[in-house]
């Protein structure tokens, strides 16, 4: 066949076409491929960001962004006026401490809690006592309240104690000035900058504290000896007397005190609840007339367990301020954790006997 120049002239416009349609399209392929890698680069490190890890306060799992970084212990008050808390319902370790012989021994929480940026309002908040200068430290936290008696000062002139004291946010509640001042987030990290305190464990920090049970083997206490069964635990505090009642549904001991449930209304009202319940039997030192005291919690002592129900003999230890306080069953095995929040009750041991467990 004859092509004629017209022809000719079209059929190569047509190879033309083809070729530059090729090159578009491995063009679009390359962008294609070089799109899908950067996305594919930052799934990866929004996953490296997001990553987590186990806190070394509950088990459970948190971001690995925060996992050097140090715990706040704060001082909340506990007279009744002080009702309610703000933030307890999200902490991560929560003790309960006689703070003083008069007023029918009137508690004191303090309350650890890892995550502190998110805090919104926690407290309200009152002066410590040197018995949380000597918890404290067994977790590098920083303790955060306001004043305190002069008890208090060669506990603080030790160098493994940081503390931020007063001048947090102040909220008008209603109620007498000692009854509003909260601490949050944006007060921490001011007062951390200000203060020239790391924000991250130092060289005190003695590691990492309870030991955990693996999540699809928790600790049941089926088998433990000494073990009997605990739906609901009453305290000897005489001010408040609080107690905790066990949920079968939930795995969780719900808190109580001055006759009603403790809520937070910071969190829904959630109500205050604890997984793991360790209570020590604690003798003390008197330090005056006026009913100010430090607990013996260098040392070593008896106790209860109590978890999913149940609750066992324990004795506890504890070798110096930085030293975590141990706990072990009755066979001197360290007592194995489930994964969650802790209260830890330091009670007097004159009031020992009037623990209820049923």
């Amino acid at each position: 066949m004859i092509l004629n120049k017209a022809d000719n002239k079209t059929t190569h416009s047509r190879k033309d076409g083809n070729t530059a349609m090729k090159k578009h399209r491995l063009l679009a392929a390359s962008l294609a491929a070089c799109l899908s890698l950067f996305t594919c680069m930052q799934t990866v490190h929004a996953a490296a960001a997001d990553s987590l890890y186990r806190s070394e306060l509950t088990n459970e799992w948190i971001t690995a962004s925060i996992q050097t970084q140090r715990p706040v212990a704060i001082i909340v008050d506990n007279e009744k006026i002080a009702l309610p808390h703000y933030g307890l319902s999200t902490s991560d370790v929560v003790y309960e401490i006689t703070n003083s012989l008069k007023n029918d021994g009137v508690t004191r929480f303090m309350v650890l809690k890892k995550d502190w940026t998110k805090i919104t309002q926690f407290g309200s908040i009152r002066s410590v006592r040197p018995t949380n200068l000597q918890l404290a430290p067994e977790w590098n936290a920083v303790v955060c309240h306001d004043g305190g008696p002069f008890y208090i000062k060669p506990y603080l002139a030790n160098p493994y104690v940081d503390n931020f004291s007063g001048g947090f946010t102040r909220i008008n509640n209603g109620k007498a000035r000692e009854f509003t001042e909260y601490v949050t987030g944006n007060d921490l990290i001011q007062r951390f900058n200000s203060n020239k305190c790391s924000t991250q464990y130092n060289a005190y920090y003695p590691g990492p504290h309870y030991l955990f049970a693996p999540d699809d083997a928790p600790n049941t206490l089926a088998t433990a000896p000494g073990a009997v069964g605990c739906s609901r635990i009453n305290l000897p505090y005489k001010h408040n007397k609080p107690n905790l009642t066990y949920n079968a549904q939930t795995g969780l001991y719900y808190y109580a005190e001055y006759g009603k449930a403790h809520v937070d209304p910071g969190n829904n009202n959630a109500q205050l609840s604890f997984k793991n319940l360790l209570i020590q039997n604690t003798t003390y030192t008197p330090l005056d007339a006026n009913g100010y005291l430090v607990f013996n919690t260098i040392g070593a002592g008896t106790g209860y367990y109590i978890t999913n129900g149940k609750a066992i003999p324990i004795t506890w230890s504890k070798a110096s301020d930085t030293d975590p306080t141990r706990y072990y069953d009755a066979n001197g095995s360290q007592i194995l954790l489930n994964t969650g929040r802790t209260y830890v009750a330091i009670v007097p041991s004159d009031l020992w006997a009037g623990i209820l467990i049923q």
